[in-house]
């Protein structure tokens, strides 16, 4: 028999992935992964034309898909979610919380409505996903489990326009270390990923000006692709992580690293 390898613990073979937001973006690219790396994934989003383009790409990778229509800003949805993966693929070892929303305003402009809003998607389906995904580990006593939540450089950093947005975030980061803490005797890990500026549809409405910005304070002087995130994600997916729990994972370039200097004369 040959003994597994260093490169054999990112597999996921025998798994089910269930991911939210994953009709484009970075929960595209998560899902895609998971499944080339040999798991069964079931797809949450609310536009079901984008979640049967993207059940395709995984059933090109070679494994099952199961298209679960979601507003994860109903909270009772996210128990069917839940619920729906296990019925048709079998039960969830893996929880990736992609959705998310945002909001470009000033502080002195934002309404309650708004606030409520961004707070339904960004933190309130993180909460009662995760809750929904671990409740039926814990019942069924698997001892194992992965959760993967997204958070932000607006977890750490201040952007102005960004108040309500951030404070979602910087929320998850804190939440993702009590999920870790508190269902660790069940064998669930729970991480954080913190993108940069990616290329998706939350950041294609920023101008030029903003992404000249950003090219110029990212040490790598880009935006970055989803597929960027996929080889973290893959990570926290795998058994290759098992004793890393409560992180919180900067992907951006190097921008919380630091910023360059600007060209100055002499």
């Amino acid at each position: 028999m040959i003994a597994p390898t260093v490169l054999d613990t990112f597999r996921l073979d025998g798994k089910v992935a269930l991911v939210t937001g994953a009709s484009h973006g970075i929960g595209e690219a998560m899902a895609v992964a998971f499944a080339q790396a040999g798991a069964d994934v079931a797809i949450a989003a609310r536009n079901e034309d984008d979640l049967q383009r993207v059940a395709g790409r995984i059933a090109g990778a070679g494994r099952r898909a199961a298209v679960v229509p979601t507003d994860v800003a109903d909270a009772p949805q996210l128990q069917r979610m839940v619920a729906r993966a296990a019925e048709t693929l079998g039960e969830p070892d893996i929880l990736a919380t992609v959705a998310g929303t945002t909001l470009r305003k000033p502080i002195l402009e934002v309404t309650p409505e708004e606030w409520d809003r961004l707070l339904n998607v960004n933190l309130r389906s993180v909460y009662f996903a995760a809750q929904a995904f671990a409740r039926r580990l814990v019942d069924r006593q698997a001892g194992y489990g992965k959760i993967i939540n997204i958070a932000s450089m607006t977890s750490y950093r201040g952007f102005d326009g960004s108040s309500v947005y951030g404070a979602t975030k910087a929320a998850v980061v804190n939440l993702t270390k009590m999920q870790a803490v508190e269902w660790a005797p069940y064998g669930i890990r729970a991480n954080a990923i913190a993108p940069g500026w990616i290329d998706t549809p939350l950041t294609a409405s920023m101008t030029a000006s903003r992404r000249r910005w950003v090219e110029e304070h990212v040490p790598q002087g880009r935006y970055g692709s989803p597929e960027e995130l996929a080889g973290m994600a893959l990570y926290l997916a795998s058994s290759a992580s098992d004793y890393c729990t409560g992180q919180t994972f900067a992907v951006d370039g190097g921008f919380t690293a630091g910023n360059p200097w600007p060209s100055l004369p002499g």
